[in-house]
C-alpha cells in the first residue's frame, strides 16, 4: 500500500470511530464541522453533486444538497428531451429551476449535456436528416441553449460519450450524419454562445489509461492543435467493486493536464452488488478516499462531482438490477463509510 493510502486509511480509521460523536446534534449545533464544498475548497478544488427536479419536493434532500455542496449538476433537466421537446419549441423549465436553486445556494451549476445520442426526442430520431439539415439544427439548439444559460453555468459537458470502449467512434446520429468533425463545430458554436463558459468532453471509462481514453487524449491534442476552444476532459468516474478500481487514473489526469486541459471527475457514484456488506462498504469509501486523491494530487484536477448524494435516488437500480448503495449517503440520508473517507481524503481530521 502506497504511503498516501495508508495516510487515509489512518485517518479514515479515526474519522469511523469518531464519527458517532462528531456528527451528534450537541457537535454539530457547538463546533460545526466544515462541509465537503469547504474542505475541496481549501486544496481550490470544488466539490458538487448532481441533482434531479423530482427529487426537489424532498426538503432533507434538499437542505444538505444545498448546504454541504458548492456545484450542482442537473441531472436530466438540461438534456435535448426536456429542452427542445419539439422542433424549435424550447422549454427551460427544469433547468431554470436548478439553475435558480443553485442561485439560492450560492452553488455553481456544472451543466449537462448539449450533444448526446440518448435521450433525444422522437422528432429527432424518426426521420433521416441530411448533413446540412441535421448540422442546422444541432447549431440552433447548442446556440438557443448555451445562450439562455449564459453568464448563468459555471461549465458545459458540450459533447458526451462519443467514443466506444475500443477507441472507435460510437455510430451516433452525430458521427453517422456529420462526421467526427460534429465535436469540434459543437465545441466552436458553444464558445459563440457563451465566451465565459468552460467547455468540456465527458465520458464514462476513460478514467484508466486504455483504448478509450487514449482515443480522447489523441482528439484532444488534436482539437487543441486547431485552436479550437475545448477546456477540460471530465471522467464520469461510473466505478463498480466487481470490476476493479481504475489505478492509473493519476497517471490519467497527468498527461491530460500536459496538454494544458483542466480535468473533473464529473458523474462520481461507486457501485456494489447487493447486498450491501460492510466489507463492501469499506472498499468502496477506500475507493472514494482514491479517487480524491488522485484528484488532489494532480494540479489541474479541478473538481469533484457525485452523481446524486444519496442512494435515496441513486439511477443504479434501475440500470443495473442488482445493484446499489453506489453514493456517500443511504437511502435514509444517513452518511456512510464513503462520507468519511471522503472527508479524510480532503485532509480534515475530525
Amino acid at each position: 500500500m502506497s504511503r498516501t493510502r495508508l495516510r487515509v486509511a489512518a485517518a479514515l480509521a479515526a474519522v469511523l470511530v469518531a464519527a458517532g460523536i462528531a456528527t451528534g446534534p450537541a457537535a454539530q449545533a457547538h463546533d460545526r464541522q466544515p462541509t465537503l464544498a469547504e474542505l475541496a475548497q481549501r486544496h481550490g478544488r470544488y466539490f458538487g453533486s448532481a441533482t434531479d427536479n423530482p427529487e426537489l419536493t424532498d426538503p432533507a434532500y434538499t437542505r444538505l444538497l444545498g448546504s454541504e455542496f458548492d456545484t450542482i449538476t442537473p441531472g436530466n433537466g438540461m438534456k435535448w428531451y426536456a429542452t427542445e421537446p419539439q422542433q424549435g419549441v424550447f422549454d427551460w423549465t427544469e433547468g431554470d429551476q436548478i439553475v435558480h436553486l443553485a442561485r439560492e445556494h450560492h452553488q455553481r451549476v456544472r451543466a449537462h449535456t448539449l450533444v448526446w445520442h440518448s435521450q433525444l426526442p422522437d422528432w429527432l430520431t424518426s426521420r433521416t436528416w441530411t448533413a446540412p439539415e441535421l448540422r442546422a439544427v444541432l447549431k440552433k439548439h447548442i446556440q438557443t441553449e448555451v445562450r439562455h444559460y449564459r453568464g448563468k453555468v459555471y461549465s458545459w459537458d458540450v459533447v458526451n460519450e462519443a467514443f466506444n470502449e475500443d477507441g472507435s467512434y460510437r455510430e451516433t446520429i452525430w458521427y453517422k450524419t456529420l462526421g467526427p468533425g460534429y465535436i469540434a463545430d459543437a465545441l466552436r458554436w458553444a464558445h459563440q454562445a457563451d465566451p465565459g463558459a468552460k467547455l468540456y468532453l465527458n465520458d464514462y471509462n476513460i478514467e484508466a489509461v486504455g483504448p478509450k481514453s487514449d482515443a480522447y487524449y489523441t482528439l484532444a491534442r488534436e482539437l487543441k492543435a486547431a485552436h479550437v476552444p475545448l477546456d477540460g476532459i471530465g471522467f464520469q468516474a461510473h466505478l463498480a467493486l466487481q470490476y476493479g478500481y481504475p489505478g492509473t487514473l493519476e497517471e490519467n489526469l497527468r498527461r491530460f493536464s500536459r496538454l494544458r486541459l483542466d480535468t473533473a471527475l464529473t458523474e462520481v457514484d461507486v457501485r456494489m452488488q447487493l447486498p450491501a456488506t460492510d466489507e463492501k462498504l469499506a472498499e468502496q469509501a477506500t475507493w472514494y478516499a482514491d479517487l480524491t486523491t488522485a484528484c488532489l494530487a494532480v494540479r489541474r484536477c479541478v473538481g469533484i462531482t457525485i452523481w446524486d448524494w444519496t442512494d435515496k435516488y441513486s439511477w443504479i437500480p434501475a440500470v443495473f438490477p442488482g445493484e446499489g448503495a453506489a453514493l456517500p449517503w443511504d437511502d435514509q440520508l444517513a452518511p456512510k463509510p464513503a462520507y468519511f473517507a471522503l472527508r479524510a481524503a480532503l485532509g480534515h481530521r475530525e
